[in-house]
């Protein structure tokens, strides 16, 4: 069935594209784009006021199954996704099992279509079972599907088995997604090393323990040629470091997540486990070095780092509760009020960072809607106001400390494939 969107904002970066107009699809396929398009056959949606975007793509998500569905599932992550305009997610492998074979990338892909709600693409383990040890079948997994390989969760403590996954992943042309933490220097700690972990007596996470790795691994990405992305840049120095490396032609980009650049580790005065993330909340000068980081392009991705855990752990007290944070509902509406309203972004530069960039980094088809693109939109009213209420979260977990706050940008539509899959 055709679908005729009228009278919207369209904003395509990846072909620099802003206009007011309609945009026509067929068969899945974006068929026509600005101008007044007649077309009596098509299910209209009248778009005036709303921005009509290419589908967003999480390139790092926690979806939990196998193994802790308790937690999260394909299913529930999914539909939480879609509610927050991805239409694609990128399945992290820190997992039981770890996605490490064919069977396991064709496992999650296969149950990720199957809840008719987007895409999925699994991230495949660098190493066997996470380990840091025995590389994984790297050329297996990339035929199956994957499209980058981390250990996500852990940073691979040995600088030459490193070296050689970054070699193997650039021979099956894998993006390397690198959690940096060295954790002889982040063991113990809850929350990021400064005056409030003095105040508060919690055990410090000094930011040492990223930058560190972060070092490391773009001077074993330029000697491989990997293509590395640094996960949740969380502090000033990491932002910089990427940046000398940008300058100098290594391969490398970068993510950074909502919670990073909306909140500081001040929160933690409460106490609230919720505020608990890996790597940790930082200072007011880590957070404005974020958002110029992401407003420079040194930072060329927003990703939600989407956690789920069960209220009952994360009702523990601060020390034994685990880390992370749900973020696919919210991601959206933080960027607008943290970064588009404080002028750090446009509307086109965050649809960027949400489509465009994550798609051109991963090698992926999708994020613009060009004339015989993939029809994956997205459809926003910018400027409606609403509640992140904790009884309509359609994830598993509600482990947010956005519960309850007033939110602004709400999306309206979602379309996968040329089908409107949910409509508020």
């Amino acid at each position: 069935m055709k679908t005729l969107i009228k009278n919207g904002r369209i904003i395509d970066p990846s072909n620099g594209v802003d206009l007011t107009g309609d945009l026509l699809v067929d068969r899945g396929r974006v068929v026509k784009v600005g101008g007044a398009i007649k077309e009596p056959s098509a299910k209209e949606i009248d778009a005036a006021g709303k921005i009509v975007a290419p589908g967003f793509i999480d390139m790092h998500t926690h979806l939990r199954e196998p193994g802790r569905e308790d937690a999260e599932t394909i299913e529930t992550g999914m539909a939480c996704a879609v509610r927050g305009g991805f239409t694609t997610v990128c399945a992290m492998p820190n997992t039981t099992p770890a996605c490490q074979t064919a069977g396991d990338a064709r496992f999650l892909i296969d149950k990720g279509e199957q809840t008719g709600k987007g895409h999925l693409v699994p991230i495949g383990a660098m190493t066997r079972d996470r380990g840091g040890e025995e590389l994984t079948e790297m050329a297996e997994l990339k035929a199956s599907g994957c499209l980058a390989v981390s250990d996500d969760g852990d940073s691979v403590k040995d600088a030459e088995v490193a070296r050689k996954a970054m070699e193997y992943a650039s021979m099956c042309d894998l993006l390397v997604i690198a959690h940096c933490e060295d954790k002889s220097l982040s063991a113990g700690g809850v929350m990021h090393e400064g005056y409030w972990s003095t105040v508060l007596g919690l055990a410090p996470i000094c930011a040492v323990s990223e930058t560190t790795i972060v070092e490391r691994d773009i001077a074993l990405a330029e000697i491989s040629e990997a293509r590395l992305h640094i996960a949740h840049v969380s502090c000033a120095e990491s932002v910089e470091i990427i940046r000398r490396a940008k300058e100098k032609g290594i391969k490398v980009t970068a993510e950074a997540t909502p919670h990073h650049f909306s909140l500081t580790d001040a929160e933690v005065k409460t106490f609230d486990a919720n505020f608990k993330v890996s790597p940790p909340l930082r200072t007011e000068n880590d957070v404005a070095a974020i958002r110029q980081g992401l407003k420079d392009g040194v930072i060329d991705v927003i990703a939600t780092d989407h956690a789920p855990h069960p209220e009952n752990e994360k009702q523990q007290e601060f020390d034994h509760a685990p880390f992370g944070m749900i973020g696919l509902e919210t991601a959206l509406s933080l960027a607008v009020m943290n970064l588009l309203e404080k002028k750090y972004l446009t509307w086109p530069q965050l649809i960027q960072k949400l489509a465009q960039k994550p798609a051109e980094i991963l090698k992926y088809e999708r994020g613009s809607l060009g004339e015989g693109d993939w029809a994956d939109i997205v459809i926003i009213d910018p400027e409606e106001e609403w509640i992140y209420k904790k009884e309509e979260i359609k994830s598993l977990s509600r482990n947010s400390p956005f519960i309850g706050k007033k939110m602004k940008a709400k999306v309206k539509y979602v379309i996968v494939d040329g089908k409107v899959i949910f409509e508020q």
